[in-house]
């Protein structure tokens, strides 16, 4: 039954799932994140492992991109169309 699941929320095997990536990942854009950017921590001790094992320069992109989207969403701002561009591609 778990895998199952897991296929049907798999982006790469399910229509649907894709689609729901491509919104969300447009969505998280504005505030100049990444997808890989929701995944938490402190909820899968996976996700800390690999976050363990990453060079320390992608940890603290990932933490600036993560403080940049808070102070963004407090002010109801999003980036520029430019700077999303330009984040799009850096990473």
């Amino acid at each position: 039954m778990a895998s199952l699941l897991q296929a049907f929320l798999d982006p790469r095997k399910n229509w649907l799932a894709k689609q729901h990536m491509k919104s969300v990942s447009s969505r998280l854009r504005r505030y100049g994140l990444r997808y890989d950017d929701l995944y938490d921590p402190y909820y899968d001790l996976d996700i800390k492992e690999a976050l363990k094992r990453l060079p320390r320069e992608v940890v603290d992109a990932r933490n600036q991109r993560l403080k940049r989207a808070m102070d963004l969403s407090l002010k109801h701002e999003y980036l520029s169309d430019d700077l999303q561009v330009y984040y799009l591609l850096i990473y």
